[in-house]
């Protein structure tokens, strides 16, 4: 696949699966044939976001995009939508699957969770591939500044409801000024579509509370803190997309991963914020790939 970067598609053309974990349906993308490739969202995405990379991979691989607990097209049970429950249901769909020798490709919560999962499953995994990931626990003072004051007012009792739960902020304003071209409806709409009430935004409201800031929620605090030790310490092969000016990943992220990850190839795929793939997905597609075939498949 040799697409031009900017044939950036809005239709979701991949079919959908579902698997019943603890009573309730998980729907993913399951495409190709061979090891797997499991590739992970964040808030508020779902499968959806990994449209026009998936085919870059399918060729090669077994690509399998699950879409998290109560995001996407996944049943929305009666939870807390903390990381530890989303953690479980992750952990569960792995099982249900049968999945192993896995590569790991993780975007926003989907890289804190799939490194959690990989440090508690070493011998599972093959690669971990990174873009706009969650790598370290932050004081607000090195959380980036024009995200500081939103995220600030969303962690807050009350106000932080109206804006995500009522309001479907996530989706209707961080969504889009995290992403350099302007999305299409059609895109929005997709986007749009898994939180239609406010009981439906329950996952989206959480995550900005779960976001370990001053030491705090703690529990997520000391997962954020020990996948960070083990991504240090595992030799398997890594590889760190990131664009500018980004989001979460800047220069002094990308400078701090080259000085202490082994095994670690770093791709600069062009402008973007944080939500990389409907920015640059060919280009993510295409480094993804070249990797995989060099350091892991190879």
């Amino acid at each position: 696949m040799e697409a031009s970067q900017s044939e950036i598609s809005p239709a979701f053309n991949h079919p959908s699966r579902f698997v019943e974990i603890d009573g309730a349906r998980m729907h993913y993308v399951d495409e190709g044939e061979g090891p797997v490739i499991l590739f992970l969202h964040g808030n508020p995405t779902w499968s959806y976001l990994w449209r026009n990379i998936l085919p870059w991979l399918t060729p090669h691989a077994r690509c399998i995009a699950p879409d998290l607990i109560g995001m996407g097209r996944s049943d929305k049970p009666d939870i807390a939508y903390r990381f530890g429950d989303h953690a479980r249901y992750l952990e569960a769909f792995i099982e249900a699957l049968g999945l192993s020798q896995i590569t790991l490709v993780g975007h926003d919560w989907g890289s804190a969770l799939g490194l959690d999962w990989a440090r508690r499953n070493p011998a599972k995994v093959q690669g971990i591939a990174l873009m706009e990931a969650i790598l370290f626990p932050s004081p607000w003072s090195e959380f980036p500044a024009e995200f500081r004051l939103g995220f600030r007012l969303m962690r807050t009792p009350g106000l932080g409801w109206v804006m995500l739960s009522l309001m479907n902020g996530f989706v209707e304003q961080v969504l889009p000024a995290a992403v350099v071209r302007d999305l299409a409806q059609t895109e929005m709409a997709h986007y749009r579509d898994p939180y239609p009430t406010v009981r439906s935004r329950r996952p989206t409201r959480q995550w900005p509370l779960e976001i370990p800031i001053e030491g705090r929620p703690e529990d997520v605090h000391e997962i954020v803190a020990a996948n960070n030790s083990y991504l240090q310490q595992t030799s398997i092969p890594k590889l760190l997309l990131y664009a500018h000016p980004g989001g979460l990943v800047r220069a002094p992220t990308v400078a701090w991963c080259r000085d202490h990850l082994t095994d670690l190839q770093v791709r600069d795929v062009g402008e973007g914020i944080h939500f990389l793939q409907e920015d640059k997905p060919h280009a993510i597609g295409h480094a993804l790939r070249d990797w995989y075939w060099e350091r892991v498949a190879g």
